[in-house]
């Protein structure tokens, strides 16, 4: 029987499985992603993903099978996960859930090794679960190939947070658009949170009803670019920044600067696990974390926007 291999990572030694396992497709630049190459990725890119997602619980996208098997949406902790790995028991209805928190480089190479090529985090962290301190919007092009539209609203997006004194970053998704998150005290509620996000959308909407909709079937959206904001609401997750897309070529979701918003070749894919290290290492948002406003005054300037 071939030798299963492990690895020391910080004070745990980890029992690696499959690691020529192919769990992403090229996407015809290079060659396929193995387990293995995620497994690197997570150590190479620990020291700056870490910030974004320690005491967060997470929501893992698992590709056991790799891209053409089953996808495994995982919140709740299975069994065997090691007792080093930090849990956390969040409330729901009828029940509970006990997600998993990331917060060393040894729980976030285990997870890679469990196929956990994407992973989603909370807006709140386990230590004040019903008070997020992020509020996302994401914007969701019409089209394939309409970066165009998604670049003109998160300008307007931002626009629209500094009038009302809240910072904010962009960052690719490794999908198809780009999130703009603001950073918050963390005193308000999720409802608190959700109803300030919606309102904001549905102001830029109103200002620019031929580019931006808040309708949330795609039948009503024509051609518009989509203002989500449902990642606001409680147990809802959106993809971790340095977090690998399930996609060929492994896209990674990308932290950027506002000056690099109006690259010419900036695309949601731009970045994948091997280029974006470098990209990370300019550390794009800076000091943005400490950054975070109350909710309140934000809201109320909000309010005199209004139409």
């Amino acid at each position: 029987m071939p030798r299963t291999p492990s690895l020391r990572v910080g004070r745990h030694t980890l029992t690696l499985h499959r690691q020529d396992k192919t769990l992403l497709p090229s996407d015809g630049s290079g060659d396929a992603i193995t387990k293995g190459d995620l497994v690197a990725y997570h150590r190479e890119i620990a020291p700056f993903m870490l910030p974004h997602l320690r005491g967060r619980p997470l929501m893992l996208e698992r590709l056991p099978d790799g891209l053409d098997g089953p996808r495994i949406m995982q919140k709740n902790v299975p069994s065997y996960f090691p007792e080093w790995i930090h849990r956390v028991k969040v409330p729901k209805e009828g029940g509970s859930v006990v997600h998993p928190v990331c917060d060393d480089t040894a729980t976030l190479v285990y997870l890679a090794d469990q196929a956990a090529v994407t992973l989603h985090r909370w807006q709140s962290r386990a230590s004040g679960i019903r008070h997020p301190d992020r509020v996302v919007f994401d914007l969701d092009p019409s089209g394939e190939d309409d970066f165009e539209a998604v670049r003109t609203a998160a300008h307007q997006v931002r626009e629209l947070l500094d009038s009302v004194g809240l910072a904010s970053g962009a960052m690719t998704t490794g999908s198809r658009g780009l999130h703009v998150v603001a950073v918050l005290k963390g005193r308000h509620t999720f409802d608190d949170v959700h109803d300030f996000a919606k309102e904001a959308a549905e102001i830029l909407a109103a200002a620019h009803p031929d580019e931006l909709t808040t309708a949330v079937r795609k039948e009503d959206r024509g051609n518009r670019l989509y203002l989500d904001m449902q990642r606001n609401a409680y147990a809802q997750t959106a993809v971790a920044p340095y977090t690998v897309r399930a996609k060929p070529g492994a896209p990674v979701a990308t932290p950027i600067t506002w000056d690099q918003l109006d690259d010419p070749e900036l695309t949601a894919r731009r970045w994948t696990i091997e280029n974006v290290v470098d990209q990370a290492r300019t550390d794009p948002w800076g000091d943005l974390a400490r950054k975070g406003r109350a909710l309140g005054p934000a809201r109320d300037a909000l309010r005199d926007l209004s139409p």
